[in-house]
């Protein structure tokens, strides 16, 4: 059976993520309890106990995150040795991804994670921006919607194409809070303000351009054992020199989820694609762009352990 892995970015974490897992799998608990030493913080008490507040904050859900995904496949990996075709995530997920072909040293990856959910904040502190989700069609398309929300409010841009129906944009306050407005005036079903700290994958986060290249050239990427689907083409990476460029574009440009699915599925349409970390948001996903694709949830101890039996 042939395996395509999916890691989840920022808004899947939740209290209490990966503590069956730990407590299951002494695997998974050794690549928290490392985690937490390469911090010098205790990021598994946030992940296991909160509080959610505390969580949610960029700097701390990127790192929970990426352990999170890290912890499931060293569950997994015995029994997926050989099996695993390619890897994608979707925003941070794809760090994860990186990681599990190995291109990217444990405690070298959660430092970079880290810094760059630093960085992400600090930046949005810097400059207020906004994000939105505009889910349902509209007449006019997102990026032109965007170009006059543009014109007569502020910068907005597309930041995520998450499925048909389903994109995010971001910007400055005013240029999303216009967008939402356009949106619904176009035919949009529904517009959502996101509870995120800045304008992410947008060119308000260009001030952390410069930190995030040092992190990424401070973790020392190696070519990935599987070929890693990229957020910012939709094609696949198999050199270490691709990987570093695309992850530090992928800063600023948009998520295009739907055309990397396109991809993925194509190249693998009879795989098996498994979701590595707290809920079902990406499997979701893959379902409305790629309906035939199978999907199954594997993040916590359950899901692990269904997943070893349908292997054995």
């Amino acid at each position: 059976m042939d395996l395509v892995l999916l890691f989840p970015g920022q808004g899947s974490q939740k209290r209490g993520m990966a503590q069956d897992l730990v407590a299951t799998f002494p695997a998974a608990r050794d690549v928290f309890e490392r985690g937490d030493e390469a911090l010098g913080v205790s990021i598994s008490d946030l992940a296991f106990a909160g509080p959610d507040e505390e969580l949610t904050l960029t700097h701390n859900a990127q790192p929970a995150l990426f352990l999170h995904g890290a912890a499931v496949w060293a569950a997994i990996a015995a029994a997926a040795a050989g099996r695993v075709r390619a890897a994608a995530g979707h925003s941070l997920g794809e760090f994860t991804a990186y990681y599990s072909a190995g291109s990217l040293e444990l405690s070298r990856g959660v430092r970079l994670v880290r810094r760059r959910g630093e960085l992400m904040y600090e930046t949005g502190r810097a400059q207020a921006g906004a994000m939105a989700a505009i889910l349902g069609d509209l007449s006019g398309g997102v990026e032109a919607l965007c170009a006059q929300a543009t014109a007569e409010a502020g910068e907005v841009v597309p930041a995520n194409y998450n499925s048909p129906g389903q994109v995010v944009v971001s910007g400055t306050v005013p240029g999303v809070e216009r967008a939402m407005e356009l949106a619904k005036e176009q035919g949009a079903r529904r517009t959502m303000r996101l509870n995120v700290s800045g304008a992410f994958h947008s060119p308000l986060m260009a001030p952390a351009a410069d930190g995030l290249a040092g992190a990424l050239t401070a973790a020392v990427l190696t070519d990935p054992a599987f070929p890693v689907y990229s957020n910012v083409t939709g094609q696949a990476i198999t050199a270490a020199s691709a990987a570093e460029r695309l992850l530090h574009q992928q800063l600023t440009a948009p998520v295009r989820w739907t055309e990397l699915v396109e991809r993925l599925a194509a190249d693998y349409p009879d795989a098996l694609y498994l979701e590595m970390g707290p809920g079902n948001v990406l499997a979701g996903l893959v379902r409305r762009i790629s309906p035939a694709v199978r999907t199954q949830a594997c993040g916590t101890a359950a899901e692990v352990e269904a997943l070893l039996q349908l292997l054995s």
